[in-house]
């Protein structure tokens, strides 16, 4: 800790990282033992928390993520469809297929942003705030098989008709950017995925991780 940090703000932001780390929540005594303090203080951590609903404590006193959180988490996407949204349209037009942004939320992957093409007579439509889980799709599959790798090798993914028939998508990963997780892709009515769409949609997902940084 530096003379201009706020030691307590920092003990406040550390509970809630780590309520976010478990699905179970935590105790009171288990707070106390990860973060090397006593349980006095993590109790007024947390009833500091708890009025601004970012922590709810349960029938058994485990503490857990409130649903504050998620308030503070939609004005996210704002910023995130902002930043990205220049590195899709040329994606976008450059293809000539729906280029989209998409990231995690739970289980499922999540549609922020979408930029169609302006100049192909016919293309997948396709909506932000599409949800589909993340074992099927490219933007999903991507995510996972990020997981899954080592770091610097995004790669990217294929798939075909698994989310609509006839439709194929391509995706690669976001890496580097932390607390985000997504992937960058696009969505076209063919057969196959022509050979250089894979390379370009790794390009675009650097890029809009470089916006994201």
């Amino acid at each position: 800790m530096t003379a201009e940090t706020s030691q307590t703000l920092d003990r406040g932001l550390r509970v809630l990282k780590l309520l976010a780390d478990t699905d179970h929540g935590l105790t009171v005594t288990e707070l106390s033992q990860k973060l090397g303090v006593n349980r006095t203080v993590v109790y007024r951590l947390l009833a500091t928390l708890e009025q601004h609903a970012l922590v709810r404590r349960d029938l058994g006193g485990r503490a857990r993520v409130g649903l504050g959180v998620l308030r503070l988490g939609r004005q996210v996407h704002p910023l995130v469809r902002e930043a990205a949204v220049p590195a899709l349209r040329s994606l976008a037009e450059d293809i000539g297929a729906t280029a989209h942004l998409t990231l995690v939320d739970g289980a499922e992957a999540l549609a922020v942003a979408v930029v169609e093409p302006s100049w192909t007579d016919y293309h997948v439509a396709y909506r932000a705030g599409f949800r589909h889980p993340l074992d099927r799709g490219a933007a999903g599959k991507a995510i996972l098989a990020a997981r899954q790798k080592a770091p610097g090798d995004p790669g990217y993914t294929l798939t075909h008709g698994e989310l609509e028939t006839g439709a194929c998508g391509a995706a690669a990963p976001l890496v580097g950017v932390t607390g985000v997780e997504g992937s960058v892709g696009v969505v076209m009515l063919a057969d196959v995925v022509p050979e250089r769409v894979g390379k370009r949609v790794v390009e675009a997902a650097r890029e809009v991780a470089e916006a994201l940084r």
